[in-house]
């Protein structure tokens, strides 16, 4: 576990560590969820970080509506949440 101060104007540094661990960079963006007694920070990832993350779940040559589209969206997320 590593520790952070509070600066005067509510800012933390994150340790080199942890974001060497978790890939953060310089202008990075980060999610920050509060809990009881609590806060998380974790990455997030842009649209461009996504591109093609769903390839895989789409036959070739296979249009598809809007609707099926969302459809294996969701369905590629909850089997990745539910692996996780």
């Amino acid at each position: 576990m590593a520790l952070a101060r509070v600066s005067s104007k509510g800012q933390i540094t994150l340790p080199a560590a942890a974001r060497r661990k978790l890939g953060i960079k310089p202008h990075s963006a980060v999610e920050v969820i509060t809990g009881d007694r609590e806060i998380t920070i974790r990455p997030t990832r842009t649209i461009r970080e996504l591109y093609g993350a769903l390839h895989d779940y789409v036959p070739d040559g296979e249009p598809l509506g809007w609707e099926e589209e969302r459809r294996r969206m969701e369905e590629a997320v909850a089997r990745q949440v539910a692996d996780e």
